[in-house]
């Protein structure tokens, strides 16, 4: 089969919940296609599991690392470049400095560390379910619950001042919109940088109990300021926006499936695995960093050749019925499978124990205090934000 001629709809755009027809057919076909991409040069679309996750876990044949120089090819736009610096920057890097950066920063995110804002993300939880109950209905669950419940627990944090967050809010948003011109990008991206690097001059000014604080007590001679703008910006940007659509499209989820919603209001012990089962349903993120290829590599029968960038499709991978039986249907009572809405290998998100305990804290807690929650819209107008780089809704209307 030939490759799709528009390159939005491979890499943005989905039926739904899940992955764009396109897409699919590619998986169901070749499974390997050459495919145009927005940032510059073709690339090979990866979209069954196995493929997917061997790429990942692959660091020797396949570099993160790369520079638009590699490509060989004129002047490329980076699309890993989410602050408009690489310094710090997981998405970008490759061992060895990939594996001082992640070691420095993952005692910081362990299971047990994280735990330790179990308490506060609860707080946090009651307080904006409180606020919804105040305002009484309808209301929107994306400006009032979904999306300022793991911001406000990122910026905490991080140290993120309570009078900024609003403002990052917004330009968070804006960034990750990928029809705006490149000029605004480019912007938004310079805005970033300003904001990151005044938020690490004040860390390192006066060290807080928060992440970069205690980053600077314990490393401060080990990490400069850019990588710690770096690495405050993916944060930010990661911790932020992907919950936040987790539990928009998540909740609309199981208002279409009550069934399932009942278990995850009515069972404590569903709730882990009705996690990782919306996680590899939904797969918000539709794809990592484009990878460049180390070395000549053959997947499915395709020749990939030294130098050639592969992407790859997140929702495609796991749906595929090689993972799972019955992909298409979600199945909150499933056993987990390795899903990759986190990714796979060392680059598997830093931040992933944190997400759970979100959203492990937020889907029963909003259902238990709206038994009856239900949209206040036709089905048919909930609207998808299928026009930025992370899927989500727009707004979600809902009543009780």
């Amino acid at each position: 089969m030939s490759a799709p001629a528009d390159p939005r709809p491979i890499t943005t755009s989905r039926d739904g919940f899940g992955p764009a027809p396109d897409v699919v057919a590619v998986r169901e076909g070749e499974g390997v296609v050459r495919v145009p991409t927005p940032f510059g040069p073709p690339a090979w679309l990866l979209t069954r599991h196995a493929d997917v996750r061997r790429m990942l876990g692959d660091t020797d044949g396949f570099a993160n690392g790369w520079t638009p120089a590699d490509l060989g090819q004129g002047e490329h736009r980076d699309p890993r470049q989410l602050s408009g610096e690489r310094a710090g920057n997981l998405l970008a890097l490759d061992p060895p400095d990939h594996t001082r950066l992640r070691r420095l920063l993952t005692g910081e995110f362990t299971v047990r560390r994280m735990r330790r804002l179990e308490p506060r993300i609860a707080e946090v939880v009651d307080d904006h379910l409180d606020a919804l109950e105040r305002q009484g209905p309808p209301a929107d669950l994306v400006a009032g619950y979904a999306l300022p419940i793991p911001s406000l627990v990122i910026c905490e944090l991080l140290g993120v001042p309570l009078a900024d967050q609003d403002e990052f809010q917004t330009r968070t948003a804006r960034q990750l919109d990928t029809t705006l011109p490149e000029e605004q990008k480019v912007a938004l991206a310079a805005e970033a940088l300003a904001y990151m690097q005044g938020l690490v001059a004040r860390a390192r000014r006066d060290p807080g109990e928060d992440l970069l604080g205690m980053l600077l007590r314990e490393h401060a001679d080990d990490l400069g300021d850019d990588e710690l703008v770096g690495v405050a910006n993916l944060l930010l940007v990661a911790g932020h926006e992907t919950t936040s659509n987790m539990l928009a499209l998540g909740t609309l989820a199981l208002l279409r499936h009550p069934d399932q919603l009942a278990l995850v209001r009515d069972e404590p012990g569903a709730v882990p695995a009705a996690i990782e089962e919306l996680l590899r349903w939904l797969a918000i993120v539709n794809s990592g960093s484009p990878r460049l290829a180390r070395a000549d590599v053959e997947l499915d029968g395709a020749q990939i050749r030294r130098g050639d960038l592969v992407v790859f499709n997140l929702p495609a991978a796991n749906r595929d019925p090689e993972l799972v039986a019955n992909p298409e249907r979600l199945d909150v009572a499933r056993e987990a499978v390795p899903h990759l809405a986190f990714g796979h290998g060392i680059h598997h998100c830093l931040g992933a124990p944190l997400a759970r305990l979100e959203m492990r804290a937020a889907f029963p807690a909003l259902l238990r205090r709206f038994p009856g929650l239900r949209l206040a819209v036709p089905d048919d107008e909930v609207r998808f934000a299928s026009h930025r780089a992370i899927h989500g809704l727009v707004e979600l209307p809902v009543t009780w």
